[in-house]
């Protein structure tokens, strides 16, 4: 049995994106923040949904269409597959702990 707490860096210099589990149909990935976000040039645009909840800390999400989604510990969101979006601001205090699913 593991904790999705467990193993949590002090410094984190840049993003973690760690992959739980993956197969042919489903990928679920731990990621960890702490005052990062996307590139400004950058937009993820994949080819999966991806569903995605803040476990831990705070985020907010951009769009392309410049709509963004505040995100706090608890909160979840399904983003369709081929929607632009990137991570605009972590929590810079704490870390900001995400378990995405794309399916």
């Amino acid at each position: 049995m593991k904790n999705i707490f467990d193993g949590l860096p002090k410094n984190i210099k840049t993003e973690i994106t760690e992959s739980l589990v993956d197969s042919d149909n489903v990928k679920i990935e731990r990621i960890i923040s702490k005052g990062h976000s996307s590139p400004e040039s950058g937009w993820y645009d994949q080819d999966k949904n991806e569903w995605v909840i803040v476990l831990k800390g705070s985020a907010v999400l951009l769009f392309s269409d410049d709509t963004s989604v505040d995100l706090k510990a608890g909160d979840f969101i399904d983003i369709k597959a081929h929607t632009k979006h990137r991570v605009k601001w972590t929590d810079p205090d704490i870390e900001t702990v995400w378990l995405a699913v794309h399916y």
